[in-house]
This record gives structure tokens, C-alpha cells and sequence, in this order.
């Protein structure tokens, strides 16, 4: 799919291909008030329905981002790792999470309070135009994960979540080893069953996009199941 794979691509570069704002080093060095907060793998960091009251942001680890409907189907909406904010909903008004977060790796988080991450946002331009900028990226993935799930046979969609979960085509250097990530969340992520993520990870194993040494690796190779018609 093309909007995939330029997605891809492109990695953190903004659209007037300046380099992507390190936001790391301005939350470092810019006085923001936040606590670091360590959580265990499979920890609960918010609940759907919690109040929604900070923005808090990856430095390391990994993070599952859910919802449940009200007969209790849960849907993976995405997965989330170093450098993404999560939570920003309070900033938008949302008075409680619509949705869950669970660290699948042991994961370390800055949690900004929400009128912190308010004024911040208000007295710091450069931020508040990065920041804008990480939001409508974000927004452009959910519309191509959108895409992906109409008109994208499985292992396409499969290939996909792979490349992004190894943060494949990001400046900084891809994940070799993925987090431990079951079959069933990645069903659940592509929107297919687990036989069928079975069979294509035994394909793509065989092919060498991937192997199993310690961890799951990705092949960059992996792209060409993307970008073939």
C-alpha cells in the first residue's frame, strides 16, 4: 500500500524535512515538572474509564494501547515505545480514558500532570509546534492503519505491524529484537485469527524476513511483503 510504505519510509521527519524535535532533551532540559515512573511488565499504567488527569511520555519499553467494548471483546489499538506520548486525551477535554494502557516490557515513563503539559504547550513554541506536529503524524497512522484493515489482505497487515513495531524507517536505529509479543495481540492488532499469524510468522521465518535467537528479529526484507502488489 502506498501510503504504508511511505509512511515507512519517511520515519520521524517532518513535513518540511527538518530533522524530528527531540523531545527527550527539551523534557530534560527544559524545567518541566514530571515524575519517572518504572512499570513491570504486564502492569497496568491506566484503566478505560480511569480519570483522565496527564500525558506521559515513553522513554524506555514498550506499551499496549486497548479498548473494550460493552460485551467485553477487547481490540488492541496500538503499541507504543520510546519517544511516543500516550494519554493526551485530557488535553482534548476527555474527562476519563476511553482506553487501557499495559506495559508489555518493563517499561520507564515521564508523567506529566495536565495543566503542566498545558502550560508547557503555552510557553514553549517550539514544543507546542513539535508536539502538534508528533499528534498529526499519529493521526495520519490510525487513518493508514484504517486503510490497511479495509483493503489489505492479512499478511500484508501482518508485515506492517512488524516493520512498526521495530520501529522500522525511524531516525534513530531500529529495534532489532522485538518485545515479547504474543500471537494472540498480534491477531488482535491485524484483525485476523491466530492460526493465520502462525502460518504467515512460519513463512516469514522461512523466507528469513524474521528469526527466533534470544527475541524476534525483523529483516528489513520484511518491506517487500508491504510493498508487493
Amino acid at each position: 500500500m502506498a501510503t504504508a510504505s511511505n509512511r515507512l519510509k519517511s520515519g520521524s521527519k517532518l513535513a518540511n524535512g527538518k530533522d524530528a524535535f527531540n523531545a527527550q532533551h527539551f523534557l530534560d532540559s527544559a524545567g518541566v515538572a514530571r515524575k519517572v515512573t518504572e512499570f513491570k511488565k504486564r502492569e497496568a499504567i491506566f484503566s478505560q474509564g480511569d480519570p483522565a488527569k496527564n500525558v506521559l511520555y515513553i522513554q524506555k519499553g514498550a506499551v499496549r494501547l486497548s479498548v473494550v467494548n460493552e460485551t467485553g471483546k477487547e481490540a488492541v489499538v496500538a503499541v507504543l515505545g520510546p519517544g511516543d506520548f500516550f494519554g493526551e486525551g485530557c488535553l482534548a477535554g476527555q474527562p476519563i480514558r476511553i482506553g487501557s494502557a499495559t506495559a508489555i516490557a518493563p517499561t520507564t515513563a515521564l508523567l506529566i500532570e495536565k495543566k503542566e503539559m498545558i502550560r508547557v504547550l503555552h510557553a514553549e513554541h517550539a514544543f507546542s509546534d513539535r508536539f502538534i506536529a508528533y499528534m498529526l503524524s499519529r493521526n495520519i497512522r490510525v487513518e493508514e492503519d484504517l486503510v490497511d484493515q479495509l483493503f489489505n489482505s492479512s499478511e500484508k497487515r501482518l508485515a506492517r505491524t512488524l516493520l512498526l513495531l521495530a520501529r522500522y524507517g525511524k531516525e534513530d536505529k531500529p529495534q532489532k529484537v522485538l518485545p515479547k509479543i504474543s500471537q494472540e495481540m498480534l491477531a488482535e492488532m491485524v484483525g485476523t485469527t491466530r492460526s493465520r499469524v502462525n502460518f504467515f510468522m512460519n513463512k516469514f521465518r522461512k523466507l528469513g524476513f524474521i528469526k527466533y535467537n534470544g527475541g524476534l528479529h525483523i529483516d528489513t526484507s520484511l518491506l517487500s511483503v508491504v510493498l508487493h502488489d
